[in-house]
C-alpha cells in the first residue's frame, strides 16, 4: 500500500499518514486544525512487514485501511525523576533485607 507521510508544523514529533499525497479528506478538521501545517516527509509502499521507527506497520495499514488515515505520536518522555525515585526505594529495600 503507498501513502504519504507528513510532519507536524505543531507538534515534534508528530506524523501523518494518508492514503494519498496531499489527500487530507478523511482526516477530521480538528485534528488538522491541531495538526497545522503539513510538511511532506516522504511517501512509500507499506506493508504489516514493513520496519518503521516507532509505528507498528500492521496498525498503520489497518488504519489507512478502516479510515483513510494514521497519525504517529511521539514516544511518552522518560520521567527521570520518577525513575530516579524508583532506584532509591529499590535501594532501600535492599538494605533493609
Amino acid at each position: 500500500m503507498l501513502c504519504a507521510i507528513y510532519r507536524s508544523s505543531r507538534k515534534d514529533e508528530t506524523y501523518l499518514f494518508v492514503r494519498n499525497r496531499d489527500d487530507f479528506s478523511d482526516v477530521p478538521q480538528a485534528l488538522m486544525a491541531h495538526f497545522g501545517a503539513p510538511s511532506l516527509v516522504m511517501v512509500m509502499s507499506i506493508t504489516p512487514t514493513t520496519k518503521l521507527a516507532i509505528s507498528d506497520a500492521g496498525k498503520v495499514c489497518q488504519a489507512l485501511t478502516d479510515t483513510g488515515f494514521y497519525l504517529q505520536l511521539p514516544p511518552p518522555k522518560e520521567n527521570l525523576l520518577d525513575e530516579h525515585r524508583r532506584q532509591i526505594h529499590q535501594s532501600k529495600e535492599q538494605d533493609d533485607a
